[in-house]
């Protein structure tokens, strides 16, 4: 048993005391997001606000400042290391924010999520327009307080992907940009084009719902440590590490949006599930990075669920669950069918080849918002702008462009480019993987354990014991490195399209 000081006892109960604290704020955050009345958000809301209020206190007090203090350089624990460390990073920046401001900000993010779900129902951007205006201006004053170097930006980004910079974006997005467009070119060009129909009928809810759990626990999500709800916008979210839970949205004439997006959030699932226990209730219990957690969202998404060798030996499992027209569908042409790239409208629904064309467009997008260069009401046209510049195509609404994403309605400036740092990171990841384990070999199992494990082992378990990049060079030995994925991916589609 662990022998602590009085002065380490005290700290660990006092983030046990806030972790108490953002558990209940978490819990609030998944039910406004998927059961809440209407009417409820309101006073909901106010209650996050005041919680989150007592949370910033507690992260910006006197006490925390003397923990910090004495135990800054004065503990020879490991965990209690790093968890002062991250305390004192957020101690700095909350420090900075005045308790007024962060009350209302985080208020305005429960309203501005409900008012975004109205004007995307409804399809208009002028009634989110005022709330993004004040999330704008929010984050600028937050970046300023903060502080940065070469861009505003830089301090957003620091945020979601510490070590990741405006430079590094944009040396590598053009890159990859510019490969991912020439491969689109070639795939449009090709006389090679899989029949999508065949995928489009109808599929009950509750059948897709019953193959996708199959799924679920070859991955290995526990069941017993978390659940799998309905929402508009699918994500993950961690009450605790043995709380974890995954929400979907499911179209019953296309199964993907639910299939896919299951299997995408129990890989950001399965990373909370495996982090080693010893650091529940500090601020280490969670992951490292979005980019590393979107990493292995990706990678269980791209590399299993759109993998050839997976639908070879998973598609009679499937059939047992799916309507009877996909008994009279080839394996081979089911596959191509759910590896057709053809530019889309909605982000979560791309296919794997133009996502992170889609995260280049937002980026563009919130640099330029935040460094002042674009205003609000100027989004919808810009956003379409980019949408034909870089993919081709217009959408016909702002419920199918603008507004179709929930984070800026959060306030979650900064986030995007975690997206496709993540499917590079993922296919590096993958790369090293290869090395050590025959992954088509596993997947034809159907016990997809080694894969878990080999992530646990190498990501997993960490948390933020290590930062995103010293995991990324920990592991493969290198630092950000898009050939994996661009190669990847021109690999996988000439084999597809014949070219």
């Amino acid at each position: 048993m662990t022998s602590y000081t009085e002065t380490e006892k005290s700290f660990l109960d006092y983030l046990k005391e806030m972790n108490a604290i953002r558990e209940a704020v978490t819990l609030i955050q998944w039910d406004l997001r998927t059961k809440i009345p209407k009417k409820g958000v309101e006073q909901r809301s106010e209650v996050v606000g005041y919680l989150s209020q007592k949370l910033h206190q507690m992260q910006v007090s006197d006490k925390m400042k003397s923990f910090i203090d004495d135990l800054k350089d004065n503990t020879e624990d490991e965990i209690i290391q790093k968890s002062i460390l991250e305390c004192l990073d957020t101690y700095e920046k909350n420090r900075k924010i005045p308790e007024s401001e962060y009350k209302e900000f985080v208020m305005l993010q429960s309203k501005s999520e409900a008012v975004w779900q109205e004007a995307r129902d409804k399809s208009d951007f002028t009634l989110f327009q005022p709330y993004l205006e004040k999330l704008v201006d929010y984050n600028r004053k937050f970046a300023n307080y903060w502080g940065f170097e070469d861009n505003i930006y830089d301090a957003l980004l620091n945020n979601y992907e510490p070590g990741v910079t405006v430079k590094t974006l944009d040396e590598v997005f053009p890159k990859v940009r510019k490969s991912l467009t020439e491969l689109l070119k070639k795939i449009q060009n090709s006389s090679v084009k899989p029949n999508t129909t065949l995928l489009t009928t109808h599929f009950p809810k509750q059948d897709q719902e019953s193959f996708s759990i199959e799924i679920l626990n070859r991955m290995g999500y526990d069941f017993e440590a978390g659940r799998l709800d309905d929402t508009i916008h699918p994500f993950e979210i961690t009450v605790n590490l043995n709380d974890v839970r995954i929400t979907t949205r499911y179209d019953e004439m296309d199964f993907r949006m639910a299939v896919f997006g299951i299997i995408h959030e129990a890989g950001h699932a399965l990373y909370e599930q495996n982090i080693d226990k010893k650091l529940e209730a500090t601020p280490l219990a969670s992951g490292t990075s979005m980019g590393i957690h979107e990493s292995q969202s990706l990678f269980w998404e791209n590399f299993l669920g759109r993998n050839k060798v997976f639908w070879e030996s998973h598609y009679d499992l499937f059939k047992n669950h799916a309507p009877k027209h996909f008994k009279e569908v080839d394996v081979h042409e089911f596959y191509q069918a759910v590896n057709d790239v053809k530019p889309s409208f909605i982000r979560i629904e791309a296919d794997e080849l133009t996502y992170p064309l889609h995260i280049m467009v937002r980026y563009e997008l919130e640099k330029g918002l935040i460094n002042g260069d674009i205003e609000v009401k100027d989004l919808p046209k810009l956003w379409n702008e980019k949408m034909v510049e870089y993919l081709g195509i217009e959408p016909p609404t702002d419920k199918e462009g603008v507004l179709q994403d929930i984070h800026w309605a959060g306030g979650d400036f900064g986030y995007f480019p975690s997206y496709a740092l993540g499917y590079m990171y993922a296919a590096q990841f993958k790369d090293k993987m290869a090395q050590s384990i025959d992954i088509d070999n596993v997947i034809k199992s159907g016990d997809f354990s080694p894969i878990r494990a080999w992530l646990t082992e190498n990501i997993h378990q960490y948390g933020k014991m290590k930062k995103p990049l010293d995991i990324l060079n920990d592991v493969t030995g290198e630092g950000l490195n898009p050939d994996h994925l661009i190669n990847y991916l021109t690999s996988k589609y000439s084999e597809i399209y014949k070219f």
